[in-house]
This record gives structure tokens, sequence and C-alpha cells, in this order.
């Protein structure tokens, strides 16, 4: 059974996937939709899952450096709500603080173009948080 990881953003939704293993993560797609436009982010995971017979989601959790929470935490614990209340699968918060400077210096120490870097910032972040999670169950 594989888990997917989400980086949700205020337009978009980064995705990554385990493998059958659940050992290593790697970056699906990123999901773009309007500003703030939740229910449709939340349709594309529920039937991504169904898809890729997924029954576990880490959803990235945005915290403050000195940990408190704030308007964009409060928006993925909703999303968390939603996504448990309208499917059958667990979500799991990860803290995902530093997780898109990590996944910018991945990018650029591979030197890919700033359009590049751009367009798989999402997902590399999503990457970053469901493999912090593949590690830290094991």
């Amino acid at each position: 059974m594989r888990i997917i990881g989400l980086d949700l953003g205020e337009k978009s939704l980064g995705v990554a996937i385990s493998d059958e293993l659940q050992i290593i993560a790697s970056p699906l797609t990123t999901f773009y939709f309007k500003n703030n436009d939740y229910n449709k982010a939340l349709n594309f995971i529920i039937e991504l899952c169904k898809k890729e017979n997924v029954k576990e989601v880490v959803l990235g959790l945005p915290k403050h450096m000195n940990g408190d929470l704030g308007i964009r935490a409060n928006i993925s614990f909703e999303f968390k709500k939603l996504l448990e209340e309208n499917s059958d699968l667990k979500v799991i918060l990860k803290d995902e603080r530093l997780t898109t400077s990590y996944a910018n210096k991945l990018m650029l120490e591979a030197d890919l173009s700033r359009k590049k870097r751009k367009a798989l910032k999402d997902e590399l972040a999503a990457q970053v948080i469901l493999q912090d999670y593949l590690d830290w169950r094991k």
C-alpha cells in the first residue's frame, strides 16, 4: 500500500507518493486550483487516492519557526478534517518547516532553471514531507 504526501498552498497542491514498501517518496504532480478553492483540491486528492489505492495521507502542517500555528496551519487542520469526513483516508499532519527551502536548495544544487524550479517546488516539498514521515516511522 502506498502513502501520499501533500504540500498545500493557496492555489497549488504538491503531491508525492511512496513506493509500495513505504521506503522511498517520489514527486508525483502539482495540482493547481483557484485561490483558496480547497474543495477542488479535496476532490482531486480523493480521486487520486482511489486510483492509486492509497489509504494514508501525510499533510504538511506549516508552523512558524518558533513552533506557533498561524492561518496556514488552521487551513491544514480544516483540509485534514474535510479529507477524513469525505473519504476513508487516514490523514497525518507533519511539521513542514523548511521543506520548501530544502526543496529549493536541492533544485539549485541540481542546477535547474528558475522556470523548472518554480514548476517543481510544490511536489518536491511534498516529497520532503513524505520522506521525513517515512524515515520517522522506521
